[in-house]
């Protein structure tokens, strides 16, 4: 049997990761000279690195370790289905006991009338089949020319051509032709950086309405689908204003045009329910599914699909599909993972414990210097950090520079918190107990006075012009 150990000092690996490893979102010559973070290992919401280090993981991985780490249940899941039925296909008219299972797990799990799964290995994919799914969707009803999907800048839904272009973020659209074509962006609904003078309810429906405005610009019959994630993740942890959401529902409803729910983040009680759609009270007719499925021991995703849209894709052969839709491996750590969520009511204590106390813990960091806004939900949370908080003011340097001082505080302090711009984000565990959230805050406190200290040491305090 073949061990991959830690059997290297930490500086070899380092040598092998750069001269080997490309790695993703990253500048490898940069990565090569200050090496590479090796992790060695991982129990609970704590990680270990090769040199002994420990951490709190307070992004849950990618935001997807919902169950925490380390629970050997999974990992006997997967080695009982291995020796069963490692692998089979799901296309030419073939199905096994695994991808039958979950997919009626989640037809019960998902609200409304969303009872039909198509299976993939990540968001991405799963984003891209949206696209396509869509478009046949309008195809099928005799409405070809209804091909333009509305997203949002600053929205994530992946990384690969189709996600990348439904997502709006412009260093990727730099990059490798995106966007493809038939896809459009509209404004975000985040307050804090771009609300002016307007309450956040003002705000949330001038950005809503945005979506109308788009489809009278472009014509109700070119116009497919809308697509936004309930809470936007990567985007910064982007909480709408309440009048947000039942906006863009009732827009969506007025023209007709398919509503897909990325819950990709929110989904597997993020929010505190299992889907962030319940927690926001949207109605798709499509929801993105990945990460916190299988808690990231295996890499699944799909769509939810509801009746009507799934009846007509029934109607034409779907020329679409994955190798690995539907892994039989794959899926059988996936109906663990929610077998443990259910039985150990991990959704229901996020609702009433863990998430509320974590709520009023975080908020408490608003009374930090640096500190501008804490938003929370369930146990997905963001702080703006800001050198002026009455003005909503931003740094006098490039986006990112006060947020990356800040996440190299969080590792030296034990802490693994996520720096999007200067927005500092968790997504932990929601197995986090009062104590290990008695730690985050601690350590984050921590992070943000040494951050607040090296600014002021070396005069950064200081706002845009």
């Amino acid at each position: 049997m073949t061990l991959i150990t830690n059997h290297m000092p930490t500086a070899e690996l380092q040598a092998i990761d750069a001269a080997h490893h490309m790695h993703p979102f990253t500048e490898d010559k940069d990565l090569a000279k200050k090496g590479a973070r090796v992790i060695t290992r991982a129990n609970g919401v704590t990680l270990t690195d090769s040199d002994g280090n420990e951490f709190l993981d307070a992004m849950a991985g990618l935001w997807c370790v919902n169950i925490g780490y380390g629970r050997n249940e999974l990992a006997e899941a997967a080695a009982r289905q291995m020796t069963e039925l490692p692998y089979y296909n799901t296309f030419f008219q073939t199905t096994h006991v695994p991808a039958i299972a979950l997919a009626e797990k989640l037809a019960d799990l998902a609200p409304y009338d969303l009872n039909h799964v198509f299976f993939a290995s990540s968001g991405s994919e799963a984003n891209d089949t949206n696209i396509r799914m869509v478009r046949t969707y309008w195809a099928q009803k005799g409405q070809p020319e209804r091909d333009i999907i509305i997203s949002r800048r600053n929205a994530y839904h992946g990384s690969s051509m189709g996600s990348g272009s439904l997502g709006g973020m412009s260093a990727m659209h730099a990059q490798g032709g995106m966007p493809i074509a038939g896809i459009h962006h509209i404004g975000q609904p985040d307050w804090w950086s771009e609300g002016g003078a307007m309450s956040p309810d003002e705000f949330g429906l001038m950005r809503a309405r945005e979506l109308e405005q788009a489809i009278e610009e472009l014509g109700a019959h070119r116009v497919a689908a809308f697509i936004g994630e309930p809470i936007q993740g990567a985007g910064g942890v982007i909480v709408p204003p309440s009048t947000y959401w039942p906006e863009i529902q009732r827009i969506c409803d007025k023209h007709g045009i398919l509503l897909i729910a990325d819950e990709v983040i929110c989904g597997f009680g993020r929010t505190g329910n299992w889907f962030g759609s319940q927690t926001f009270g949207i109605r798709p007719h499509i929801m993105t599914i990945a990460k916190g499925l299988s808690s990231g021991y295996a890499p699944i995703g799909g769509s939810i699909v509801c009746d009507e849209v799934a009846e007509v894709i029934a109607g034409c052969e779907f020329a679409h599909g994955y190798t690995y839709s539907g892994h039989p491996v794959a899926c059988a750590v996936a109906l663990e993972n929610l077998r443990i969520m259910d039985e150990e009511g991990i959704v229901d204590r996020v609702a009433a414990e863990t998430g509320p106390y974590l709520q009023q813990k975080w908020e408490t960091l608003a009374d930090h210097p640096l500190v501008g806004e804490t938003r929370m939900v369930g146990m997905m949370g963001s702080l703006v950090l800001t050198p002026d908080k009455a003005s909503r003011a931003t740094f006098a340097f490039d986006a990112g520079t006060v947020g990356l001082i800040c996440r190299e505080h969080c590792f030296a302090s034990g802490l693994v918190m996520r720096a999007v711009g200067d927005r500092m984000v968790i997504s932990p565990p929601l197995v986090m107990s009062r104590d290990d959230i008695d730690r985050l805050i601690e350590r984050a406190t921590r992070a943000l006075d040494l951050t607040h200290a090296r600014l002021k040491q070396d005069g950064m305090m200081k706002a845009a012009g």
